[in-house]
């Protein structure tokens, strides 16, 4: 069996702060043989540089997806090219930099592939991402049968869709992009873990992670407003797929909704454990 951590979108610095001290801490309590890992909101909460993609690799994270704000941060053009653990949406057009699959490797050496997709509905217009899935899980399941899709959209009946599309082609679909986590984690009757948002890693006293009095002002005046991160204590939200190697079918899927309280415990415990 291979179990595989995926962190929702990892938001500005008080989601980077959690994300440090509560995935070494859940690899080693959970026996966590991969970790994926959204990073499109993790640079301020717009955007990724290639330093903090760097930083974030070092928390023990082994693929890294983004969605729409992946081009917020104008370093991410150099860096996306020369380093294949950071995905963008596959169905971007073709010329675009970096790319939207990758295949890892777990601690022991198992194939994990990774898939990039983005929404359309009240997104931008990209390719058609049904189809594009089912070419990138073409190219990796002659390499390996556990395979996760990221898909990054607006709309639940879109996610819900595209789970039922991948049901029995892929390990898991799992939806990020709308910041609060679902309650309909399942596994689909041919095997896929489903989850249609994993939620956000970041300040939750705010609203999606942006400041509350910037988003309230928005809403209330319908003026324009600088979004900046919201401060104070991160949260984590993240989800755990466990997966037959041989058949990359899912056994079991846990949603995990944790206080920056219970990840402190977690990493002291961990630490006092060692």
């Amino acid at each position: 069996m291979i179990r595989i951590l995926f962190v929702g979108d990892i938001f500005g610095r008080p989601g980077r702060e959690i994300a440090r001290r509560a995935i070494p801490a859940l690899v080693e309590r959970e026996s966590l043989d991969f970790v994926i890992a959204n990073v499109e909101n993790a640079a301020a909460g717009f955007g990724v540089t290639g330093d903090i993609a760097d930083t974030i690799l070092g928390y023990g994270v082994d693929a890294m997806t983004t969605g729409n704000h992946v081009w917020d941060k104008k370093e991410v053009f150099d860096y996306i090219d020369g380093q294949p653990k950071l995905l963008r949406p596959a169905n971007f057009r073709v010329g675009t930099p970096g790319r939207g699959s990758y295949l890892g490797r777990t601690r022991t050496g198992e194939p994990v592939g990774v898939i990039n997709l983005m929404g359309r509905i009240f997104m931008q217009p990209l390719e058609d991402p049904f189809a594009v899935a089912l070419k990138e899980i073409d190219a990796l399941r002659a390499k390996t049968r556990v395979i996760v899709a990221d898909f990054h959209a607006e709309a639940t009946s879109e996610k819900v869709a595209m789970g039922w599309h991948l049901d029995g082609r892929v390990t898991a679909v799992f939806g990020t992009h709308t910041h609060v986590q679902t309650a309909d984690d399942r596994i689909l009757p041919k095997g896929t873990a489903y989850l249609t948002d994993a939620g956000m890693t970041g300040p939750h006293d705010s609203i999606i992670g942006v400041t509350t009095e910037a988003a309230l002002s928005r809403f209330l005046t319908g003026m324009p407003a600088k979004f900046e991160a919201a401060s104070g204590p991160g949260r984590l939200n993240a989800v755990i797929v466990t997966a037959d190697q041989a058949t990359g079918r899912a056994t079991a899927v846990e949603r995990l909704n944790l206080s920056a309280e219970q990840v402190e415990a977690l990493a002291t415990q961990a630490t006092t454990e060692r």
